[in-house]
């Protein structure tokens, strides 16, 4: 394909705002030593939506948007009810298609992209690839991905190279099988290098299949790493990943992976402390919001389960991954169950885990109360965890099946009434993502979704 190297000529401001149904954000961590603007650095997120431009036929052919000219090699932009978008219109791609832009970006420091099978079809996997060349030479990004959900997944990728880069999908398996691709977003400028070594965002795949990945399950609120998305801002913390709540100072879903890898000797940090890479504005809760409160500072991710070095443990001491817990419910119930899963590791399997949250009003030692830290942090009124079990081995998602062993826990956050014993709180999948809004298996297929998400596990 021959690269035109159109360089946005549309839209060759700095912020590429006109660009995308995203504006210009300071993507920058918060600043709690008072650090000036002028050393915070800004990013800027591109997205390119499909909605502008029409390509009915699978032919080789370019067509231009509002980002630039891309090239649609035996890929088209479909709307018809069996694509699956997240407006109008999404890319269709069959066979060993490609999705190529025809214009450089300057150093983006990461990719999203949103994807899923088209109607019915069986799933595929694709590849994101880049060239510094102006399209002469490419090389993989990331890992491969496995789409099979008939619903937007999202995957993101992490970029290394720098300077003018070109980026194009490659679909690779499922021959006929079709996949859909929406809303590819590019984050440039800016830092994502960390300034807290417990965390690591910008890194990983979220929304990846890949074996061990934190959201191999799948992104269950399509949480975006956007400044936009106040209430659902996806935050890969390298040893988890979450959709963070900044309206309620609490994380909506945490997102883990639990091998015997992950399982050593490391003791309890304890180093509680507020997440300085939240977006520059927001409010960081500290160590000490939940002082006096009734109570505890209450893991979704919890310390035990990343006891290989003092840096994953450290990780799990982020005020972002707490919740205001009651006591009991804390220190006896939910200490009860991650001491289980622990112990299923232990006897030689794996393990994707996904807990949170929802409502308002909890019961503590200090009885009833919705919020703590001045209005600051919702007290939640349900807690919950959902736990895939599956023996030690390779090719995670395509070992999923609809014999594989789901636990699904909901238990009121209430010291007074909790049991102790979580088998007390067993559920179904569907009845978590119906209370809490959320689609936690969005990467298995829907057949096998159908059977897992609506069977109660029998706690033994």
């Amino acid at each position: 394909m021959k690269f035109r190297n159109l360089l946005f000529a549309s839209c060759l401001s700095l912020a590429f705002a006109s660009c995308s149904k995203n504006t210009t954000q300071d993507l920058s961590p918060s600043n709690p030593s008072g650090q000036s603007a002028a050393n915070q650095a800004t990013a800027t997120v591109i997205t390119e939506d499909f909605e502008s431009g029409n390509k009915s036929s699978y032919a080789t052919g370019d067509v231009t948007l509002t980002t630039g000219s891309w090239s649609l090699n035996d890929a088209l932009i479909g709307s018809a009810s069996a694509d699956v978008k997240s407006g109008t219109k999404s890319v269709r791609i069959r066979n060993n298609g490609i999705l190529s832009m025809n214009f450089n970006v300057s150093s983006p420091a990461s990719v999203t992209v949103k994807h899923a099978v088209y109607g019915t079809d069986n799933a595929s996997t694709w590849q994101l690839w880049v060239s510094g060349d102006n399209g002469s030479t490419y090389s993989q990004v990331g890992n491969t991905i496995t789409t099979s959900s008939s619903q937007l997944a999202t995957a993101t990728f992490a970029v290394t190279k720098t300077g003018n880069l070109t980026f194009e999908i490659r679909k690779i398996s499922g021959g006929t099988a079709r996949i859909n691709i929406d809303d590819i977003s590019l984050s440039t400028g800016g830092s994502t290098t960390p300034t807290d070594p417990g965390t690591n965002p910008g890194t990983g795949t979220p929304g990846n299949s890949a074996d061990n990945n934190n959201l191999l399950l799948g992104n269950p609120s399509n949480a975006q790493p956007s400044i936009n998305s106040t209430a659902n801002y996806l935050m890969d913390q390298t040893y988890f990943t979450e959709s963070y709540n900044k309206d309620k100072g609490t994380p909506n879903w945490v997102s883990w992976h639990i091998s015997s890898a992950d399982l050593g000797s490391t003791s309890r940090s304890d180093n509680f402390r507020a997440d300085i890479n939240l977006p520059s504005g927001w409010y960081g809760v500290s160590n000490t919001s939940y002082s006096g409160s009734g109570f505890d500072r209450g893991h979704n991710c919890p310390s035990g389960d990343r006891t290989s070095s003092s840096t994953a443990n450290s990780a799990t001491f982020l005020m972002t991954n707490m919740i205001p817990q009651a006591p009991k419910n804390n220190q006896q119930t939910w200490a009860n169950l991650e001491n289980y899963v622990r112990s299923l590791v232990t006897a030689g399997n794996e393990v994707y885990v996904v807990m949170g949250s929802y409502g308002s009003g909890g019961t503590g030692s200090n009885g009833f109360q919705t919020t703590i830290d001045g209005g600051k942090v919702n007290v939640p009124s349900r807690v919950w965890k959902v736990i895939v079990v599956i023996p030690n081995g390779n090719n995670d998602l395509s070992r999923i099946t609809s014999s594989t062993r789901v636990i699904a826990v909901d238990t009121p956050n209430d010291q007074s009434t909790v049991n102790a014993d979580w088998k007390q709180y067993l559920t179904t999948v569907k009845s978590i993502e119906t209370a809490a809004g959320v689609n936690i298996m969005s990467n298995v297929s829907q057949s096998i979704q159908t059977v897992l998400e609506n069977r109660t596990d029998s706690g033994v």
